[in-house]
Formats: C-alpha cells, sequence, structure tokens
C-alpha cells in the first residue's frame, strides 16, 4: 500500500486534530454540567445544541476551504463523532448503555444537521483563517444558551404506558400472583428488546405484606433496586392499584448505572400504577399492567417515544411471569 501523500497526510492530521478538540470540548461541557448537576445533562442545550454546534465547528477546522463533499459533512463526520462520544462514554464516563442508546440517535441526527448548515454556510472562497475563527465562535452558541435554558420553564407531560396479556385461568387464580409472585427465577419472562439486549434490570421478587390499602408491595429488580408500591385500589380479582414510594436509604443502595434516568428526579417520575383483571368466559382472563409517570424535558415527545418501549417491554415481561404461573398451576391441577 502506497504511503499517503504530504497533502493528504496535513488533512488527515487536520482531521484528527479537530475531532479532538471538539471531544476535548464536549468532554469539557459534560463535566461542567456533570459537576453543577447530574441531571444537567438532560437539557435543550445538551442535546440539541452542542452537537451540530460541535460538528460545525469541527467542520471548519477540518476543512478550512470547503474542499471536502457533502458526504463528508453530512455522514463522515457526525459517524466518527458519535463513535468518539459513545467510545468515550462508555470507556471513560462509564455511562450506562440505556443512556447511550437514547442519546445517540438525538447526537447523531443533530450532528448531521449542522454538518448540513455548515456545508451550505461555510463558501469555498472563504479564507482559512476566518473559517477557523468562526467556526470556534460557534462553541459559544451551547455555552450561552446553558447559561439562560435554567430560566426557560420545561414542558410537563403525563404519560401513560399499558399493556395486556389473555392468561388461561380465572381471575381467582391470578389474584394472588397480582399481589406478589415471590422470588422470580431468572428463567421466567419472556425476552425482549429493552432488558436482553440494552439491559434494563429484570424484576427478583415482588411480596406484598399487608392486605387492602395501605399495604406495600416489595419490589426487587437487578442492579441492586428496591423499592415500594403503597396499594391504593384494592377489589378482589378486579383491580389492585398502588403508588410508588422511593426511599431515598433504598435508592442510595441502588447500583443502577444510567443515574440520568432515576424514576424519582426532577426530570422523570414514576407515581402510579396497577393491574386490572377483566373475565373472558372460558376460563380466561385479560390481565392488564397499566404505569403512569411523569415526564419533563426540553423533548418529551422523543422521551415518551422510548418510555413506551423499555416500560412496555417491562410490563410484558411482568405480565408473562404471572401468566406462566397462573397457567402451570391450572395445569397441575
Amino acid at each position: 500500500m502506497s504511503e499517503l501523500s504530504p497533502r493528504r497526510r496535513k488533512a488527515a492530521i487536520r482531521v484528527a486534530c479537530a475531532l479532538a478538540a471538539g471531544l476535548a470540548f464536549c468532554l469539557a461541557v459534560y463535566l461542567l454540567l456533570t459537576a453543577a448537576n447530574p441531571s444537567g445533562l438532560i437539557s435543550f442545550s445538551f442535546l440539541v445544541i452542542l452537537p451540530a454546534a460541535v460538528t460545525a465547528f469541527i467542520l471548519g477546522i477540518a476543512d478550512p476551504f470547503r474542499e471536502r463533499s457533502r458526504a463528508f459533512y453530512t455522514r463522515k463526520i457526525p459517524v466518527a463523532l458519535l463513535v468518539a462520544v459513545v467510545s468515550t462514554s462508555l470507556v471513560f464516563l462509564y455511562e450506562g448503555i440505556l443512556c447511550i442508546v437514547m442519546l445517540a440517535p438525538v447526537w447523531y441526527g443533530l450532528s448531521t444537521l449542522g454538518g448540513y448548515l455548515a456545508w451550505r454556510w461555510f463558501g469555498p472562497r472563504d479564507e482559512g483563517d476566518g473559517q477557523t475563527l468562526r467556526s470556534t465562535a460557534l462553541l459559544l452558541v451551547p455555552v450561552l444558551a446553558m447559561q439562560a435554558e435554567p430560566y426557560v420553564p420545561l414542558p410537563i407531560a403525563n404519560v401513560v404506558v399499558s399493556r395486556s396479556i389473555v392468561v388461561a385461568a380465572d381471575p381467582a387464580k391470578i389474584w394472588p400472583l397480582a399481589q406478589g409472585v415471590g422470588a422470580i427465577a431468572p428463567s421466567e419472562g419472556t425476552w425482549n428488546l429493552s432488558q436482553d439486549v440494552i439491559r434494563l434490570p429484570r424484576p427478583v421478587s415482588a411480596t406484598l405484606v399487608g392486605a387492602g390499602p395501605g399495604a406495600i408491595r416489595y419490589a426487587r429488580w437487578q442492579q441492586g433496586l428496591s423499592f415500594k408500591e403503597v396499594i391504593t385500589d384494592w377489589q378482589p380479582g378486579r383491580r389492585l392499584w398502588w403508588r410508588f414510594r422511593f426511599d431515598k436509604d433504598e435508592m442510595d443502595g441502588w447500583k443502577l448505572q444510567d443515574r440520568h434516568l432515576m424514576p424519582d428526579s426532577a426530570y422523570y417520575r414514576i407515581t402510579d400504577g396497577g393491574y386490572t383483571l377483566e373475565p373472558l368466559g372460558d376460563g380466561r382472563t385479560r390481565l392488564t399492567l397499566t404505569t403512569h409517570y411523569r415526564v419533563r424535558t426540553p423533548v418529551n415527545w422523543y422521551a415518551r417515544l422510548w418510555g413506551e418501549l423499555f416500560l412496555g417491554d417491562v410490563s410484558n415481561n411482568v405480565l408473562a411471569v404471572i401468566a406462566q404461573r397462573a397457567e402451570a398451576a391450572g395445569v397441575a391441577r
């Protein structure tokens, strides 16, 4: 393989240096936001403005005379930046895979937009030094936006996620399992994308102490998660409802790697949920698990898409555990 020509070598070094500078700026912003507020990453500036501005900055440094193709601007550099950000987050910042999965599409999309705008705005006749200066000035945009954003109120959305399963058992057999299934074996439940690929925690046990309103379900999940569900509605064989309670002493022991997505924060809070049982005849029952949560982010529509996937998969898995046990009990009899 022939060696790179001096011009290509120089261009490759310029691109590498531009990527390194852009990544360093992103890292500095990350550390600053994390130190000021661990949930500060869930902001319009970080999610939307930063990737677009940094991509345009990288391109202004890497291609000062606008000699590169449109693909270089809208595909190659956005992909390279995304790979660098994801690799750094996983290896050095110890971010959880859930945060990375949610962040990647947004960053890639806005990075591509930044590349496209740079391709349109950076003219081929621009002087190199002038374009470099303008590109560097773009980094002021996310910094200034971060100063103003705390004064802009975030929209609040109340969201409902509901999943159902038809169980070959009558409500009388399902009701005790809805109250609590006890210990759950790793082999129970069903395969799903969120828990088997993205690695969300699976339930370990669910136990009810007491009966009727005021009773408490104690739930334990993988990664050290434990929380309480306080019963608010008790209709035997028909409906079981609770409100979630996340005690600080329990949450301190959580080993949840995706710390920006705690279920009781200013941005995301699971509030209540429960089971409803609907007899269908012929010894069958439709069992529905519903969860209510509140989301308060600059991109609520996007958060809701992931909530539908994650909570939907989690709900389907829990329902499968109950269905498997109820149907197995019926066969055993």
